[in-house]
Order: structure tokens, then C-alpha cells, then sequence
């Protein structure tokens, strides 16, 4: 989300949650870190906030949530294990969602080793091995076949991002049945959000 206003007509077509993205090395999305806490506030209780981060190291995670009060904080790098421990006793109450980038089928060993320290798994499309890491927004589809192996092998939750629209997602939801979608730039074909889309997509996963 870009502001307020996006987030609210987001919420008025019924999503469960608004993804907030701070700063990045690649990709769409990222907005000022001091308009993060502002379009949290206007959205309503019941709704979730997502702070994007690709901080790794727990202290400058801490920190950058306080500074913007989400209820939840999307890790779209890989973060160590150990850290969650840290995280959880510096942020309780706060949700974390590790992102799982499918390249292949070894994101199902990792997405299976992570499951125990988070409370959602989201898997996206990115390349974090790149010299300039791709963290999310390709607009790529990943194997849905892998993300459906790994929605069968964890005990959390499982979001499913990358290259979403409304023309695929109800395929998607038959293929992985996640607990949620998550989409960004199949919604915002001119870096705006497409209230036109936004409508359509929610109607494909009503269908």
C-alpha cells in the first residue's frame, strides 16, 4: 500500500491484511518509513498490518518495528534461527512471517526448517542469491507443485505469493488450497492500485 486511502479501499473489498514495505534493493512497493505507522493507523481492528523488512539482524528488526507498529513483520530475507528466540522476547504479541523464496525444491527443507520458530510461512518469487537480491514484486509464478508440497509438510499457516492476478488465482488456491494470497503487483499495473482489479481479484477467490 502507497497511503491511507489505498489501504482503506483495499479494506473495503474485504481483505484480511495490508502489506507495508519498507526499504528494499530491488522491486516495487517500498514507501517512506514514516508513512508506515500513518497508513497503519487508519486501518480498522480485525484487519492485519505487515511490515515488510529485509532487515536480518534481530536489534535493527526491533527497532524498525517500534518505529512503525504493525501487528505482524513479513522477513523477506532469511534470517538465522537463532534470532526468532530474540525476536519473540523483544516483540511479544507481534507475528512473524518468514518469506520462502521457490526456486526450487530445496525451498521445501528450508521452508520445513523454519516452520517451528514462525508463525506463517509466505512463499514468493524472489532470488535472493542475486548480487542485487530480488526480495519480492517480480510478477513471476513460481511451481505451485513445490508450494503444495510445502503447505502439506508444515504446521503454520501458508501464504502464497508471486505473479498473482485475477486471471490465476483461483487456480492457485485449487493447486496450493493456502490459508492466504498475498498480491502486489498483479493489483498495480500502473504502480497504482487498480480498484478495477483489486474487484476482480477478490471476486475470483469468492468463486
Amino acid at each position: 500500500m502507497q497511503s491511507a486511502e489505498e489501504a482503506l479501499l483495499a479494506v473495503e473489498h474485504g481483505v484480511s491484511a495490508i502489506g507495508l514495505v519498507s526499504a528494499m534493493p530491488s522491486g516495487p512497493g517500498p514507501i517512506p518509513e514514516e508513512l508506515i505507522p500513518e497508513i497503519a493507523a487508519v486501518v480498522p481492528p480485525g484487519i492485519e498490518t505487515f511490515l515488510l523488512t529485509c532487515l536480518t539482524d534481530p536489534a535493527g528488526i526491533v527497532a524498525q518495528h517500534r518505529r512503525c507498529g504493525t501487528s505482524t513483520i513479513q522477513l523477506v530475507d532469511a534470517v538465522d534461527h537463532w534470532a526468532f528466540a530474540q525476536l519473540r522476547e523483544e516483540l511479544p504479541g507481534v507475528s512473524l512471517v518468514q518469506v520462502i523464496h521457490v526456486s526450487g525444491k530445496q525451498a521445501i527443507d528450508k521452508a520445513t526448517a523454519v516452520a517451528p520458530h514462525v508463525d506463517a510461512i509466505l512463499l514468493d518469487s524472489g532470488n535472493p542469491s542475486l548480487a542485487v537480491k530480488e526480495l519480492g514484486g517480480t510478477g513471476r509464478m513460481h511451481d505451485w507443485n513445490v508450494s503444495r508440497t510445502i503447505r502439506d509438510s508444515v504446521d503454520v499457516p501458508v501464504w502464497l505469493a508471486g505473479g498473482l492476478k485475477p486471471e490465476n488465482v483461483a487456480r492457485a488456491v485449487d493447486v496450493v488450497e493456502p490459508f492466504g494470497v498475498d498480491v502486489c503487483s498483479g493489483l498495480r499495473p500502473d504502480g497504482h492500485l487498480d480498484p478495477w482489479r483489486l474487484e476482480q481479484f477478490m471476486d475470483a477467490l469468492r468463486a
